[in-house]
């Protein structure tokens, strides 16, 4: 007759032995235990052995692709390093010159950091430091900086596949993502104030002189009668509306300066004006 005799298998099931098997000795509760924690040590010591193969293969991939990964990083560096710089040598307040600069001076002790393991000295991407510095020069730092830190973004991203590596890199990116932020948080341009007189401008001119337009095309049936038409109106347009920024701001409690604030808005709309009536000169028909 056979009976349940229960012993751990490492797998919580029950094994059934026959009585004979007990009183002759073929198996014992200590054999099986033996035989149970044997089996389980070869698992976990398979697992093991399969978990670091699976880490060393991951580093030996990463260790063939941290050369072409330092040399971006540091062409990332070298050519911020550069645009912060050129930055601070243009900007009028002191105190805006002095954060670029700081940010330029972080930048290349980054690219000195990524140099020491490369061992090589990487040129600037000239083409992306002078596209960055012309938009920073004509729509404000502040927008060229944000957009330029943005592009950043994902470079960054690689930082962490080299930080088994390199172990400065997690501090590379804690200064990348925290430290410049706060810096470039702290810019204050006078475009940015006015932004909302700029829109202002922009809005009014598209809104008017596209109407006006259309009609003197219909009406006049020649290029230049239309054009100078245009100009005429869109400039008598441009002194209305900065009158009315300046009687507006002036009469806001803001920090704007009211005759700065109607410049920007009479600026903004000639500009538009300019655009919109081109066309007419450059074609004859």
């Amino acid at each position: 007759m056979d009976c349940n005799y229960n012993t751990p298998n490492g797998k919580g099931k029950i094994r059934k032995f026959h009585p004979s098997q007990l009183d002759v000795g073929i198996i014992n509760e200590d054999s099986i235990l033996k035989h149970d924690t044997a089996h389980n040590t070869k698992n976990i010591e398979s697992a093991y052995n399969m978990g670091r193969y699976f880490i060393q293969e991951s580093i030996m991939q990463t260790e063939a692709n941290i050369g072409p990964m330092l040399e971006t990083f540091q062409r990332t560096e070298i050519t911020e390093h550069h645009i912060y710089k050129r930055l601070a040598r243009t900007i009028k307040s002191s105190e805006n010159a002095k954060i670029l600069q700081q940010i330029a001076d972080d930048e290349l002790k980054h690219y000195e950091g990524w140099k020491k393991y490369s061992g090589q000295d990487v040129r600037p991407d000239w083409f992306k430091m002078w596209f960055y510095y012309l938009v920073s020069r004509i729509l404000g730092f502040t927008f060229g900086i944000k957009l330029m830190e943005r592009g950043e973004e994902a470079a960054q991203k690689n930082y962490a596949a080299v930080a088994a590596t390199i172990p400065e890199a997690a501090r590379f990116q804690h200064e990348e993502d925290i430290h410049e932020q706060q810096l470039i948080g702290m810019l204050d341009e006078e475009r940015l104030q006015y932004a909302g007189s700029v829109v202002l401008g922009l809005n009014d001119a598209l809104v008017e002189l596209t109407g006006a337009l259309a009609g003197l095309t219909l009406a006049l049936q020649n290029g230049k009668l239309i054009a100078l038409s245009g100009l005429i109106t869109g400039i008598a347009a441009s002194m209305s509306m900065a009158a009315s920024e300046y009687l507006s701001t002036r009469s806001e409690e803001t920090s704007k300066h009211p005759v700065r604030a109607a410049i920007y808005t009479g600026i903004a709309y000639i500009v538009t004006v300019t655009l919109l009536v081109l066309p007419y000169l450059l074609f004859e028909n």
